[in-house]
C-alpha cells in the first residue's frame, strides 16, 4: 500500500464554537486537508473557524439549512472524492474525539488491512468507567442491534462517531441515500457490508466534554428499533437470495418454515382441546414439539454461518489503482 496517501479531515460543526478552534490545532501534520463543514449552525462555526484558524489545510464548506451529522460528513465525503484525497477521517468538533489518535484509524487503511476503521469505547474496561451506566447500557444494546442489522459481528459501539474511510470505497456507495442524522454511523455499516468492505475497531477511551447531547433516547428508540428491523430485513434479502444463495440460505428458510409449521399445528391442537375439554395426545405434542425444535436448531446454524460470513479481504485492495502500480 503506497505510503503517500492523502489524508483528509471532516469535523461536522453545530455548536461547538468552544472546542472546534482546538480540535483543529491539533490535529497533525499527517493530515493534508480539513474539511470543517458549518451546518447552519446558529452560533456561526464557520465564520469563527475562518476568522481565527491560521491553519492552511482548513476548507470551510457551509449548508444552507441543517442537514444533521450525517448530512455534513456526507458533504464532506464528497469533497475529498473531488479533491483527490484516498482517506478521511471524521472527528467531532466538540473535543470529545482526540485528534492525536489519527494515525491508530488510518494505520490499518495504510497498510492495506481494512477498509473502514471506527471507534471501539468498549475494548478496555478501564474505557468505559467514566460512561454513565444508562448509556453504557444503550450502547451495548445498540451494539447487538447493530450486529444484527449490519453483518458485522467483530465490531462493537456502532454509533461511535471517531472513523476513517478510504475514497475508493465511499465511491462504492450511495451517499445521497444515507442517514443524515443519529442513525448515520449505523447507516454506513449497513451500506459498507453491502459491498463486502472490511470494517475494523479501534481501541479509545471515552472522553466527555461540557456540550450537550441532543440524543434524545426516548425519542430516538422507536426510530432505531424500526430502521434497524428494516436494515435486517434488506440485508438478509439481498446477501442470502439476490447475490447469494448459499447454506445459510437453506438455514433460515428451513428453520423458519419448520417454526411456523409447528407453531401453527401446535397452536390449532391447542385451541381444540382447550375448546372441547380433552387433552391432546403425547403424539400431538411431539409432532408440534419436534418441528420448533429443529427449527431452531436450524435458526442457530444459520446465526453461526452469518457471525463467520464476514469480509475478509479489504474492497480497496481491488478498486484502488495506486496498489496495482505498486506491484508492478
Amino acid at each position: 500500500m503506497s505510503s503517500a496517501m492523502k489524508i483528509a479531515v471532516a469535523i461536522p460543526c453545530y455548536k461547538v464554537t468552544r472546542h472546534v478552534l482546538g480540535v483543529i490545532e491539533a490535529i497533525g501534520p499527517e493530515v493534508d486537508t480539513i474539511y470543517a463543514v458549518d451546518d447552519a449552525c446558529p452560533d456561526g462555526s464557520g465564520d469563527l473557524i475562518e476568522q481565527h484558524s491560521r491553519d492552511p489545510r482548513v476548507r470551510v464548506l457551509r449548508h444552507s439549512g441543517n442537514q444533521g451529522v450525517g448530512g455534513a460528513v456526507v458533504t464532506a465525503y464528497k469533497a475529498a472524492i473531488a479533491d483527490g484525497m484516498d482517506i478521511v477521517v471524521k472527528i467531532d468538533g466538540d473535543g470529545q474525539m482526540d485528534p492525536a489518535l489519527l494515525p491508530q484509524f488510518v494505520r490499518p487503511l495504510l497498510r492495506g488491512k481494512a477498509d473502514y476503521t471506527k471507534g471501539n469505547r468498549f475494548f478496555r474496561p478501564e474505557s468505559v468507567q467514566g460512561m454513565p451506566p444508562l448509556r453504557l447500557f444503550g450502547n451495548a444494546v445498540l451494539s447487538f442491534l447493530a450486529k444484527l442489522s449490519c453483518g458485522y459481528w467483530n465490531v462493537m459501539d456502532p454509533t461511535n462517531g471517531y472513523t476513517a474511510v478510504r475514497t475508493c470505497v465511499l465511491a462504492e456507495l450511495p451517499l445521497d441515500k444515507l442517514e443524515r442524522r443519529y442513525f448515520f454511523e449505523t447507516d454506513m455499516l449497513f451500506r459498507l457490508n453491502t459491498v463486502r468492505a472490511v470494517v475494523r475497531d479501534v481501541p479509545m477511551d471515552a472522553v466527555y466534554a461540557d456540550e450537550k447531547s441532543n440524543l434524545k433516547i426516548s425519542r430516538v428508540l422507536p426510530e432505531f428499533l424500526r430502521k434497524h428491523s428494516a436494515r435486517l430485513w434488506r440485508r438478509y434479502i439481498y446477501s442470502y437470495l439476490v447475490r447469494d444463495f448459499n447454506v445459510g440460505t437453506l438455514y433460515s428458510i428451513s428453520g423458519s418454515l419448520l417454526l411456523l409449521a409447528g407453531g401453527l399445528f401446535g397452536g390449532w391442537h391447542w385451541f381444540v382441546s382447550m375448546s372441547t375439554g380433552s387433552p391432546a395426545t403425547s403424539g400431538t405434542v411431539m409432532l408440534a414439539a419436534l418441528p420448533i425444535f429443529i427449527g431452531i436448531q436450524c435458526l442457530i446454524a444459520f446465526l453461526h454461518y452469518d457471525v463467520d460470513n464476514l469480509p475478509t479481504e479489504p474492497l480497496s485492495l481491488s478498486l484502488d489503482s495506486s496498489t496495482d502500480n505498486d506491484d508492478a
